[in-house]
């Protein structure tokens, strides 16, 4: 809702000076940059002279230009694939370890947070070194009143975020940094179920940094099953994906030192760099990724870690088409925000930003319209009786990129423990067809509603505990049942720091 006298972009200055970034660093600004603009021009300026003066080579120029580019992308993954082999050892534990700070940013999750809860108290690092919190909505009453129910270690408070816009996971994350005491900074999302003992394998390779510019680390994300009706073709196929992502390509990609979007969840920050940067884009719908391109635009490195944070999958295509809309429209955003000024990020950051978020992006728009030409394709040579038409470049195109992306996540899923099997790699190309719906709502949305979340419901696991998640941890005995209430917000005292 509108403020008397103030503009929509005024306004969204006036925040973002508060939460986040600069304005010309954030998604708030919407438009294009001079650098765009010329770029634009200059792409619609070359294909209307090449259409004028070579009308027969636009089409074959644009198909081998895109087959070159998606082979490029199928060598990109072998190469990450390899890069990804060696996993890095396990650094000695620091002579002190430092104060940690966690947070949890909840928003609609009264069901689940005794769960979080109860997940978050097995964390094996020393109690009087922790300081967490359970960040709320203020109007969200349900959840708050949950939270304060639930039994909580001494060390994790509940922290009200002050009414205000946008309403995102990023700016009560931003308001949280605020209070955080800790030297390091860590983020986990209400259905998350971490190893116990990731804060104490972040600190030792924070410690065991040499150049001291690690910035951040991220936790592979694992799904295992869930206790719901769902779907199981895209709970598998969501499993796959992520195995994909965590296991194979951001280990190569830290290997090789450049950077690389974050997961939502599970980044381990140095609260001092992160402060620095400006903390998260509250604009963005995809605050994660964006945050690991600035983080590497300001001189800084990420890596990753070992030891993994479970989740759920989202469920059937109710559930996983909003919540894949706000990945794609937040990517979109990302690309917008870091092609502004390409240069900040150095040729390799650029190259980073081009085969992950840029690749993923022209991959999602076009795999159901491929999908389609291949369909029709064959089934008009069926019904005529002749073979199909097979150019080398196509099916070199088909094969080495389908070919690379299922042994991508084939590997993955076997260091995950997910389940992937040839039938999965069959239906793969249907899911990956499923992408382009979901970019082309995105789209649609980033022009009419760009800063929209899309929640996606959790529900409570059956049983909750750590076996029947697939989770090691003990029992509940390290829970502090006696802790009192406590609240903190923007009207209320701040929390104690950490002793």
């Amino acid at each position: 809702m509108e403020q008397v006298g103030i503009s929509a972009l005024e306004r969204r200055r006036r925040d973002a000076v508060r939460y986040g970034p600069a304005l010309e660093q954030s998604a708030a600004m919407r438009g294009l940059a001079p650098v765009q603009v010329v770029a634009v021009i200059v792409a619609v300026a070359a294909s209307a002279l090449t259409l004028w003066f070579y009308p027969a080579s636009l089409a074959d120029g644009l198909v081998v230009a895109a087959a070159g580019g998606f082979l490029a992308v199928a060598v990109w993954r072998i190469v990450l694939i390899l890069a990804s082999a060696r996993p890095a050892p396990a650094p000695p534990p620091p002579a002190v370890w430092p104060r940690y700070t966690l947070l949890a940013a909840l928003h609609d999750e009264a069901e689940i947070v005794g769960q979080l809860v109860e997940r978050l108290s097995r964390i094996d690092y020393p109690h009087d070194r922790l300081q967490g919190f359970l960040v709320l909505e203020a109007h969200d009453h349900d959840t708050i009143a949950a939270a304060l129910a639930a039994p909580r270690p001494d060390w994790l408070d509940v922290l009200v975020t002050p009414p205000g816009w946008p309403q995102t996971k990023p700016r009560a994350l931003n308001f949280a940094l605020t209070h955080a005491t800790g030297e390091l900074l860590t983020v986990y999302d209400a259905e998350d179920a971490p190893d116990p003992g990731q804060l104490r394998e972040a600190a030792a390779r924070f410690a065991d940094d040499p150049g001291g510019r690690l910035a951040c680390l991220q936790a592979p994300l694992r799904i295992r099953p869930a206790s719901r009706a769902g779907s199981g073709f895209i709970d598998r196929q969501f499993a796959a994906e992520y195995a994909s992502l965590f296991e194979t390509i951001l280990p190569g990609m830290a290997r090789l030192g450049l950077p690389f979007p974050l997961g939502g969840t599970s980044n381990h920050f140095r609260v001092d760099v992160l402060r620095e940067v400006g903390g998260w884009d509250a604009w963005n719908v995809t605050e994660d990724a964006d945050l690991g391109f600035r983080l590497w635009s300001r001189g800084w490195r990420l890596g990753v870690m070992t030891r993994p944070t479970w989740e759920t999958p989202p469920g059937g295509l109710a559930h996983w088409l909003p919540q894949r809309t706000r990945w794609l429209k937040g990517y979109l955003q990302t690309w917008g925000v870091h092609t502004r000024e390409p240069w900040r990020l150095g040729w390799r950051g650029a190259l980073a930003l081009l085969m992950t978020l840029g690749a993923g992006l022209v991959s999602a728009a076009i795999h159901g319209l491929t999908l389609a030409w291949v369909a029709a394709t064959v089934l008009v040579s069926a019904m005529a009786g002749l073979p199909p038409e097979t150019p080398v470049l196509a099916l070199c195109v088909l094969t080495l990129g389908t070919a690379s992306a299922w042994l991508s996540c084939a590997i993955g899923a076997r260091r995950a423990g997910a389940p992937y099997k040839v039938g999965d790699m069959l239906r793969a190309p249907a899911y990956w067809a499923l992408l382009s719906l979901a970019f082309a709502h995105a789209a649609w949305r980033l022009v009419l509603d760009p800063f929209a979340w899309d929640k996606t419901p959790h529900s409570r696991d059956a049983g909750s505990g750590p076996e029947s998640s697939g989770v090691p941890g003990e029992t509940h005995d390290t829970l502090d049942a006696t802790a009192p209430l406590r609240l903190s917000a923007g009207h209320a005292a701040a929390p104690e720091p950490v002793a």
